[in-house]
């Protein structure tokens, strides 16, 4: 393979189908950028890069541009929400790219441009998207052998963020976990979201809120629950924790040495220095007081490459990125977390959510979820969840006019057939009795894939490889399909996606393959089947 590299450009034309390791030596100075161009080959598709951008993957055919390395932000608003990010890119021809940095890439006019600003791999390792995917995975994000608690995956988990966002009690949690109970929703895990705690980074129970916290806790585990906290890596200013963190240097400074304070979605706050190991050990303390009164895990929010800035004062010197990751890291700690924000990491035993998705049925709601998951898995992160059920968006969900409830279960279907299901709205309070017939349905439909769901936890520990797959992953001649997706290698999951969808297309790879409602079909082919609003299609292939 013939390689020019210049100090400006470093260009790729290739199209050889050779399996050796292509690696740009170059400095790892942010000043210098380099330029990294690889022609795509005929029909090849590529995934990877950020999970926000699932919508758009695969990547090759429309002009698109995506830097690692920043998100948009207008003055003095809260830059776009993130997700899970990783410097790879895979594509449906076994071919990879990684670098161990941020880098910008470009899609247009049949190739794709990389400006980055250290070593960059480029190889072909073989002739499918699962050859690529599983051979970047083991060389650079290899399986733990550990997966997340089986009862994440068993058990419904229940936010309660919508019935009482910034406002949760004791009382108010207490009557959330039997009201779930009283409606005949199984028990699970419950998350009890933002403001349960006095102050940002005063992880400790508000006991005006929460007066006998212990108490609730031992009740919710005689019952069936398991709890978790939420939580982020912020610090009030003018607090008690804020002035003694300050004082023992344990909080990030900007550039002129001040203390940073950083503008989040609730506001200003002082971010902690999680490269110092003091700062690690203080939280640490924190949340180990929690567990001591039988608090399960944490969902660790925050983290986003926006809290920090590469030119911080910090005890090490880290960039945004690896903040972000340090975020994660610490989070192996505890077998129960939950993630949205998340610099590589991929092969780990953390739960990761999609962000906050709005009431809707386009491509920010709805038609974002299975293009989103699977872009999750392909960059490492095979234990997903689609967000809460109906949405989690609370600006969206408080200014709704009322709750559309066939939206509701067309998300619910998908959810039941990813590794995790999480709601927060009570559906009891929102659905008449035909769509709670219909979510019961969906419910009982993952209960009957649970272990197929739970064997590919495993595989995914074990492997790597994700649960939910792109069709491409296993077959030709699919790799522009992302409104189904397999569940594992030889399972078929097609929901509706569309208001008033009655009707939908699937198609079938090769094999024979059996519906849910009993009928054989033999690919490849597409089909036409009915969606009414208690069916999720399934198709099985038969051995």
């Amino acid at each position: 393979m013939n390689v020019e590299i210049s100090r400006t450009t470093d260009v790729l034309n290739t199209a050889d189908t050779t399996k050796t390791d292509v690696v740009s030596n170059m400095s790892s100075n942010i000043a210098d950028k380099f330029v990294t161009t690889i022609k795509l080959l005929e029909g090849e598709r590529w995934w990877g890069g950020t999970v926000i951008d699932g919508i758009y993957e695969p990547f090759g055919e429309q002009v698109f541009t995506r830097d690692l390395s920043e998100w948009t932000q207008k003055l003095r608003e809260v830059p776009e929400a993130s997700n899970q990010s990783s410097p790879l890119l895979i594509s449906t021809c076994g071919r990879y790219v990684w670098c161990k940095e941020p880098f910008k890439f470009t899609f247009a006019d049949r190739t794709l441009s990389i400006e980055h600003s250290s070593s960059l791999t480029f190889t072909k390792v073989g002739d499918k998207l699962s050859d690529a995917y599983k051979y970047a995975c083991n060389k650079y994000f290899p399986p733990s052998g550990r997966s997340i608690p089986a009862d994440l995956i068993d058990k419904p988990q229940y936010n309660t963020w919508i019935e009482m966002p910034y406002a949760p009690t004791q009382n108010k949690v207490e009557n959330y976990a039997r009201q779930i109970l009283e409606s005949g929703m199984p028990s699970g895990i419950i998350m009890i979201d933002d403001k349960w705690s006095p102050d940002y980074g005063d992880w400790t129970f508000d006991i005006s809120r929460f007066p006998k916290p212990r108490k609730m806790i031992d009740s919710l585990h005689e019952q069936g629950f398991r709890v978790m906290l939420w939580l982020v890596p912020f610090i009030s200013p003018d607090s008690e924790n804020f002035r003694y963190l300050e004082k023992e240097n344990l909080l990030l400074r900007s550039v002129n040495g001040e203390t940073a304070i950083r503008r989040w979605w609730n506001g200003l706050s002082a971010v902690l220095d999680l490269s110092h190991p003091k700062a690690i050990s203080w939280l640490e303390e924190k949340l180990d007081a929690l567990r001591q009164i039988g608090v399960d895990g944490f969902k660790f929010d925050g983290g986003d490459f926006y809290e920090y800035h590469n030119d911080d004062i910090s005890y090490e010197s880290m960039t945004s990125a690896e903040f972000c990751e340090r975020w994660a890291k610490f989070g192996l700690r505890y077998s129960y977390n939950e993630f949205r924000a998340c610099w590589k990491m991929g092969g780990q035993p953390l739960a990761q959510r999609l962000r906050d998705k709005p009431q809707s049925w386009g491509v920010e709601g709805l038609q974002s979820l299975i293009p989103e998951i699977i872009a999750q898995g392909l960059i490492g992160h095979a234990f997903t969840c689609p967000d809460m059920i109906g949405g989690g968006e609370i600006e969206s969900m408080q200014n709704a006019n009322s709750i559309d409830q066939d939206f509701f279960i067309r998300y619910a279907q998908i959810a039941a057939l990813c590794p995790m299901m999480q709601f927060s709205t009570l559906p009891h309070r929102v659905l008449d009795k035909e769509h709670m017939k219909a979510l019961i349905c969906a419910m009982r439909t993952r209960e009957a894939y649970l272990p197929t769901i739970q064997k590919f936890a495993l595989n995914a520990a074990d492997t790597g490889e994700p649960i939910v797959r792109p069709m491409s992953y296993h077959y030709d001649h699919c790799e522009d399909i992302i409104d189904q997706f397999l569940l594992g290698d030889r399972i078929i999951v097609a929901p509706a996606l569309h208001k008033y969808q009655k009707q939908r297309s699937v198609y079938i790879p090769d094999g024979s393959w059996e519906s849910d409602d009993k009928i054989i079909f033999n690919g490849p082919t597409t089909i036409i089947v009915d969606t009414p609003l208690d069916r999720i299609p399934i198709f099985t292939k038969k051995l």
